[in-house]
């Protein structure tokens, strides 16, 4: 397979890390669970290939010059395209990726759900403002028992739980193990991603009053909207949004013992319908062609609102320091209107309606999560952007 390992090597226990991660965050179904939301529905057009991307010079973060394929290497790129009013202007494929494969795009699912709740309340069929228990009523109880979906969407829920991707045997593991992500252990019960869910208590702040980043919001986010539809999440995104946003490459979701999808981390998709995700997004809800897929009404909101004081008080203050997140999009607050979806090992969705270039990452970054490297993916992408606004 590779000069380094064998597709051998790889097992559940060590599926996300380096340098197995390589091949594992594009064959994720080789390793979890998956309920598939979409087949290859057709080829896709030829790639622009890098020409636009090597005529760029960006300042790196010491203040030198770096050009963007250089920066691709070292950031452990797998697939990046950019995308300028929904056409592919350039793009650049590592040497191990696959374009037409699915690459699990980790907490940029949380984004789709995030389209997804916007999509169902357009129907009339989810009502953010509603009590979680409304819909899900197991979590009676638990930290979520007075939670509003709201506070799932914007991550203001008072939770008390801790997003430790090294964790070994602690919550987080426990966590991953509902989810079917990591391997049972010898004195562990399994349980489902509800129960788990339902077991989960409060730090003692307060519901609404700050930003805590918590997976498990956006994995009940899921469950909230299932219950509210009465559809299968895979589903429910296959038919309102996957095949009416245009897509064009396989997808599926990972899901647990009993189904239920991994909405906030488990999403597989292409890099390229990454990219047309962002598309929909800056174009207010509408395809290229114009069709409605998400309420103008809830992209409006993502765009203006947000508890900026929530944010300030919360734990990814440092990331956006002037930003904002709502419905689950952080609004990067750089004064262009640029909206972003953001996944651990270095998954981007970039949107920037200034210069209308979308730019989709998917990575395998060795490191779940590296302040360092998100502050330069930041600086590189913002300039990126920039760089084709005059065209």
């Amino acid at each position: 397979m590779t000069d380094s390992f064998e597709r051998s090597d790889i097992t559940l226990a060590n599926w996300r890390t380096s340098p197995f991660s390589r091949y594992s965050f594009q064959h994720v179904a080789e390793f979890v669970p998956t309920a598939e939301i979409a087949t290859a529905a057709g080829n896709e057009d030829p790639s622009p290939g890098t020409a636009a991307l090597q005529e760029l010079s960006l300042k790196d973060i010491d203040g030198s010059s770096i050009g963007v394929l250089t920066h691709m290497e070292r950031s452990h790129t797998d697939h990046l395209v950019v995308m300028r009013d929904g056409a592919v202007i350039a793009e650049w494929l590592a040497e191990n990726a696959d374009p037409a494969r699915p690459h699990v795009i980790f907490s940029i699912s949380k984004s789709v759900t995030g389209l997804l709740a916007g999509i169902a309340a357009g129907e009339g069929l989810l009502d953010p403002d509603a009590p979680v228990a409304q819909y899900v009523p197991s979590m009676k109880g638990s930290a979520y028992g007075d939670a509003r979906v709201r506070d799932l969407l914007d991550m203001t829920v008072d939770l008390d739980f801790d997003e430790e991707y090294l964790d070994d045997g602690g919550a987080f593991d426990r966590y991953r193990r509902a989810m079917l992500w990591n391997p049972e252990r010898g004195d562990s019960q399994p349980e489902t991603m509800e129960a788990f869910l339902a077991t989960l208590g409060r730090r003692g702040h307060g519901h609404g009053r700050q930003f805590y980043y918590a997976s498990p919001n956006t994995d009940l986010l899921g469950l909230v909207v299932e219950r509210a539809t009465g559809v299968r999440y895979h589903l429910y995104l296959a038919n309102r949004l996957w095949r009416a946003m245009g897509a064009h490459g396989a997808a599926s979701v990972t899901v647990d013992r009993v189904g239920t999808a991994r909405a906030a981390g488990g999403v597989c998709i292409t890099t390229r319908d990454l990219a047309r995700l962002g598309q929909l997004v800056m174009n207010d809800g509408r395809t290229t062609d114009g069709t409605r897929v998400v309420p103008r009404d809830w992209i409006d909101d993502m765009r203006t609102n947000g508890d900026r004081q929530a944010w300030v008080d919360g734990n990814f203050a440092d990331m956006f320091e002037n930003g904002r997140y709502r419905s689950c999009w952080y609004d990067v607050g750089d004064g262009r209107g640029t909206l972003a979806a953001v996944g651990i090992h270095g998954q981007w969705l970039w949107a920037d309606p200034q210069s209308r270039v979308v730019i989709a990452k998917t990575s395998s970054r060795p490191d779940a999560s590296d302040d360092d490297a998100t502050a330069l993916e930041v600086t590189m992408l913002s300039q990126i952007a920039k760089a084709y606004e005059t065209l």
